[in-house]
């Protein structure tokens, strides 16, 4: 790929100057980073119960998110 001149630089500069993005404060939490976030919280489990998940996993052909989200929702009752 070709390097940028100082030439470039300045032109693109001024373009992002000239015309910034556009935010829509309506769309909150829509945006690559926002559901980044969400996708990266994570729990520590113990071998045995991390072994069952992917087992269980492999044999109903869904993720071990899935499976722990049933077992949740099953446990309180929704």
């Amino acid at each position: 790929m070709e390097e940028l001149t100082e030439k470039d630089y300045d032109a693109l500069d001024e373009d992002f100057t000239n015309n910034p993005p556009g935010i829509d404060p309506n769309r909150k939490g829509t945006g690559y980073f926002t559901q980044r976030k969400s996708l990266g919280r994570t729990i520590t489990i113990d071998t045995l119960s991390a072994d069952y998940l992917i087992t269980k996993a492999i044999a109903t052909h869904k993720t071990p998110s899935q499976i722990v989200g049933e077992m949740v929702r099953e446990r309180i009752g929704t």
